[in-house]
């Protein structure tokens, strides 16, 4: 295996993280305008990584018991977009966007179709504003809710070690004056790493020559 393919270059990880920044605020915007609140983001990580050493990020030490709301996506790179909470939190996420006046038998209820409605709308807004930005198509599947720890999120039927290194773009969010907290991740194999470079490669050089015209 090539050591550039499992590497970024400085001005790679760099160009990576502002589209991912321009996609993730997209998302957080949406985000804010469902629970009515401002929504905190970290700076985008863009990594190279084992599958097991992502589920060890989004874990971070705490409890592992995570929900996620996972999306597919195909164009001329791959991958899976993943909204990440933990479990204890999932419900509080629901009752601010449905509202407060709801009993938590309803809450309860909602969960399942208000997790994915929510991660349809926020992992949309941040992959079309990354394919746009890119000037791309992008196809996404329908949203689909897991439960488990970091290595369920992150499991693959793959058993080399090139379907075990992924791209793992992640970035924190914080929902003020709410005890929520999760990721946004998005994963991608070896195959759509080089797809992805060779796209970002492209960009940059159109940048550049914006900037000598």
């Amino acid at each position: 295996m090539a050591s550039d393919l499992t590497e970024l270059t400085e001005i790679e990880r760099d160009a990576i993280s502002e589209i991912a920044n321009v996609g993730v605020s997209r998302a957080a915007a949406s985000l804010r305008q469902m629970v009515g609140e401002q929504v905190l983001l970290s700076v985008p990580s863009v990594r190279i990584v084992s599958r097991q050493e992502a589920a060890k990020l989004v874990e971070g030490g705490n409890s592992p018991k995570l929900v996620a709301v996972q999306q597919s996506f195909e164009g001329p790179f791959s991958g899976r977009a993943l909204l990440i909470f933990p479990q204890a939190q999932s419900l509080e996420l629901v009752r601010s966007i449905v509202g407060a006046e709801h009993s938590l038998e309803d809450v309860i209820d909602l969960e399942q179709e208000a997790l994915a409605e929510t991660g349809n709308i926020i992992l949309n807004a941040c992959l079309a504003t990354i394919a746009n930005v890119l000037r791309k198509t992008m196809r996404m599947s329908l949203p689909s809710v897991i439960r488990g720890d970091g290595a369920t999120m992150f499991e693959t039927n793959k058993s080399n070690s090139d379907g075990n290194l992924v791209l793992f773009l992640y970035i924190d969010f914080t929902i003020r004056n709410r005890d929520i907290r999760g990721f946004i991740a998005l994963l991608m194999d070896l195959p759509s790493i080089t797809a992805l470079k060779e796209i970002v490669k492209d960009f940059i050089a159109g940048i550049d020559k914006q900037h000598v015209g």
